[in-house]
């Protein structure tokens, strides 16, 4: 498909269609259609209960952007107005990573990452806000957090809400891989009454980068998402995103040839092709139209700047596939 393909068409494809399109590495879609300030890096987006689609992303205090059609996108500031004290412990400059934002009980929920590049002296935070809008997120403080003599890393938070009301907080990234602790609905800080940290994807041998999860529930299974290899690196990057599904929230993941998550299993649902270099920082958001995978991928055709990816996911068969 080629990647100008405008999105009014690639929303419009039959179903027939979709199952007939290849799956090799070198015919995996080009992105979406978007417009105006997409120059992102670790996106997540929802829409609001006002109909208004609401990106944030990492740097800058936490990038904010909107959009009203889900193509075009402007840049409204920055989700705080000044850096909460406890961010210097963790980063010097101040620069938060990875935010995941979701709508709960009539309010937005924000976590979000504290780090260095290659540091395991790491924090997730959260903030709250009532209507999403920069300036009006306050910090509640640290949730998780990770030390020097830590084998797991506390960045790129993803909560995850079951159909029992429980919540739960994938996290995680290099050495041994993605993880996941129970949340409290009451406080979106560690639940008191299970504070197990469950494993649920890691590489045992060569480049062990696994990060950035994601995890959603459809057809009955949960579904994890993940982001592999090499990231931040501009046309050097070899990021791509794998999955996995299981029968529990804490796994086990298997992907579809039935390796386990946790043992180097993943299949791939979006790799490099042509210019769009390096995709992953991903959210799968559900929207009215079906599910859409969001992330970033570095711009061959723009010196590797890092740029918004969209596109749709058709679940045919029990397994996601961008198109």
């Amino acid at each position: 498909m080629s990647r100008t393909l405008r999105r009014s068409a690639f929303l419009a494809l039959p179903a027939v269609m979709l199952a007939l399109m290849p799956s090799a590495a070198s015919a995996y879609p080009g992105p979406g259609r978007v417009t105006g300030d997409v120059v992102v890096h670790d996106p997540t987006m929802l829409r609001g209960p006002d109909g208004r689609y609401l990106l944030l992303s990492t740097h800058g205090y936490l990038e904010y952007r909107t959009s009203t059609d889900r193509v075009a996108f402007s840049r409204n500031g920055n989700a705080f107005a000044s850096p909460p004290r406890w961010w210097s412990r963790y980063s010097p400059e101040n620069d938060p990573w990875a935010p995941d934002l979701s709508h709960h009980g009539g309010r937005y929920l924000m976590y979000y990452s504290v780090s260095a590049f290659g540091s395991k002296t790491s924090a997730i935070g959260l903030a709250t806000s009532p209507t999403g809008a920069p300036g009006s997120w306050k910090d509640q403080g640290i949730v998780y957090s990770s030390t020097a003599g830590s084998d797991y890393n506390a960045i790129d938070p993803d909560l995850f809400v079951d159909d029992d009301g429980k919540w739960w907080l994938a996290f995680g990234s290099h050495w041994s891989g993605i993880k996941m602790i129970r949340l409290d609905p009451g406080t979106g800080k560690q639940y008191a009454g299970d504070t197990t940290r469950y494993s649920l994807a890691s590489r045992s041998t060569g480049v062990r980068a696994v990060e950035g999860p994601t995890v959603v529930k459809r057809n009955g299974y949960y579904y994890l998402f993940a982001s592999y290899d090499t990231c931040c690196s501009g046309t050097a990057s070899t990021y791509k995103i794998k999955v996995g599904r299981a029968t529990s929230p804490t796994g086990p993941y298997y992907d579809r040839n039935g390796v386990a998550m946790n043992k180097d299993g993943g299949t791939v649902v979006m790799a490099s092709q042509g210019s769009v270099i390096g995709p992953g920082g991903q959210d799968v958001m559900r929207d009215a139209d079906g599910d859409l995978l969001v992330y970033h991928y570095y711009d061959g055709r723009d010196g590797g700047a890092p740029k918004l990816g969209v596109n749709r996911l058709n679940w045919s068969g029990g397994w996601p596939t961008a198109y």
